[in-house]
């Protein structure tokens, strides 16, 4: 699929196959989530805009770089704050904002409660961080208000993704790229992704 990067690192697909498993407990799935994000975080910065600059090592003067690109990471509440550990560990400069949205189980449509970011996102790159992308109906929503707010240069990280929701983004947003670490056979009849993890949110905070 168009504008989609499915992470095939081993040790992504490691931490993938815990994080499926029903058994692992939310402290181990916590720990896990945080370590994978880390890894996505490297693969989805890949392209950030450098600058050079001169800095001296113990012996001699040298050239090196740093990070000219700012970063916002926008969770999508509530699962969503479980992979900004991560992206923080190597974007310790990123600003967080945060939307705040919940699935209609009856409709499974997105229902917004909460929507906060920093201010002047126009040149940031603007990363939307959230587990699932299931029906995509959330996924749309975050980057229509985000896009709203000024942001033009998004990203979208999930953990899986179901084909029905990367679709869904495509057609919303077809300039939005979509990392994800597994691209899922299909969505149930309650728009739950399968094989999938369950709900990540519930698995997280332990609300199961």
């Amino acid at each position: 699929m168009k504008h989609l990067t499915v992470l095939h690192h081993p040790l992504v697909l490691r931490d993938l196959t815990v994080l499926r498993d029903k058994r692992t407990p939310s402290h181990i799935f916590r720990a896990v989530l945080r370590r994978m994000a880390t890894l996505m975080a490297y693969e989805v910065t890949r392209d950030l805009r450098m600058t050079r600059v001169r800095i001296s090592t113990p012996l001699e003067r040298t050239s090196g770089v740093r990070v000219a690109q700012p970063v916002v990471l926008v969770p999508v509440l509530r699962a969503g704050l479980g992979l900004v550990g991560g992206f923080i560990e190597v974007l310790p400069d990123a600003r967080v904002g945060h939307i705040g949205l919940y699935r209609n189980e009856e409709t499974l449509k997105p229902v917004d409660y909460y929507f906060k970011v920093p201010r002047n996102i126009a040149g940031t790159l603007v990363v939307i961080l959230d587990p699932m992308l299931a029906t995509g109906g959330s996924g749309v929503a975050a980057v229509s208000y985000l896009k709203n707010r000024g942001a033009k240069n998004i990203r979208f990280v999930s953990l899986v993704a179901a084909p029905e929701g990367v679709r869904a983004l495509r057609r919303a947003h077809p300039d939005v790229p979509v990392f994800t670490c597994a691209l899922d056979r299909q969505l149930n009849a309650r728009g739950y992704i399968l094989p999938g993890l369950g709900d990540a949110g519930d698995r997280i905070f332990g609300t199961e």
